[in-house]
């Protein structure tokens, strides 16, 4: 029973599959194809553009696939939601769509744009953004280069942004925000009725989280007196609870905790401060909750 599933082709294919990577299983693209091999047999995968993805699985033509909130929002299809997996192009934060003016003009809310015309990709949810604020506006289909349209093309843009730093380099200023999106993994609704393929598909959700909650962290384990252990404890800043556990001198003691990567810096030398000793610090590449 082979598992179909959609990757993301296009700005988040190549944090897409660096994720697989980390979760321990490795596709192999060909840059002239949209089907991808898989170190597992049992799972195929192809490369199908986000704004699509949910089409796909509804329609069955894939079992899974990843793609953002925004654009199942936006085909107004059935899919099952199996997982929220928080991570965009260059951070690991949410994406926001944003409603957007020229710096030099004077519309300060959505209802000074009455009667104006508004770009988007995001066609359906900016239709009903305005139409909930009872705001008459004309919306056009932007095929790219969305925030080039004002003021020539249009008066108004809602565009995805990670930073702000695109739209300000074009002179646009934020009035509203329409909508937070992140990464999701859908299913289709039959495949998520079948039990052999409903457990691969939360095993991929497992895997993909547990690698993303890896992504930045790391272990440190290390040995101290029990005299000096409440000191110890006292750096930690434990993920749950630092483990601790007897050595063969009963003088002693083991720790074992994840910290931040960034953190190691300072806290490593408070430990060492503590009398800690053998103090290693070591990768990780998932961490399961």
């Amino acid at each position: 029973m082979k598992l179909r599933i959609g990757i993301p082709k296009g700005s988040l294919q190549e944090a897409t599959l660096q994720l697989f990577a980390r979760a321990g299983l490795t596709i192999y693209t060909n840059g002239r194809s949209y089907s991808a091999s898989t170190a597992d047999p049992d799972v195929e995968c192809m490369l199908i553009r986000a704004q699509e993805m949910a089409r796909y699985v509804e329609h069955g033509v894939l079992d899974a696939g990843l793609t953002g909130l925004d654009w199942v929002m936006e085909s107004g299809l059935e899919v099952v939601t199996v997982a929220d997996l928080i991570y965009a192009k260059q951070s690991r934060g949410k994406v926001r769509w944003v409603l957007a003016v020229p710096e030099a003009s004077g519309y300060q809310r959505a209802e000074d744009l009455a009667d104006c015309i508004v770009a988007t990709e995001l066609v359906n949810v900016t239709r009903n953004y305005f139409g909930k604020k009872g705001v008459t506006v004309r919306v056009e289909f932007s095929w790219g280069a969305t925030e080039v349209k004002p003021p020539m093309l249009a008066d108004a843009i809602v565009e995805v942004t990670e930073t702000g730093s695109s739209l300000r380099a074009n002179h646009l200023r934020i009035i509203d925000t329409l909508l937070e999106s992140n990464t999701q993994i859908i299913a289709n609704r039959a495949a998520w009725k079948e039990d052999g393929k409903r457990r691969k598909i939360e095993n991929l959700a497992v895997m993909l989280r547990g690698a993303m909650e890896a992504q930045g962290r790391v272990g440190l384990m290390l040995n101290v007196r029990k005299s000096d252990l409440a000191a110890v404890l006292g750096v930690l800043p434990a993920l749950q609870k630092p483990t601790v556990a007897t050595l063969s001198d009963d003088a002693w003691v083991a720790v074992n905790t994840v910290i931040e990567e960034s953190a190691a810096w300072e806290i490593i030398p408070r430990l060492k401060a503590a009398n800690a000793e053998g103090i290693v610090e070591y990768p990780l590449n998932k961490v399961v909750m």
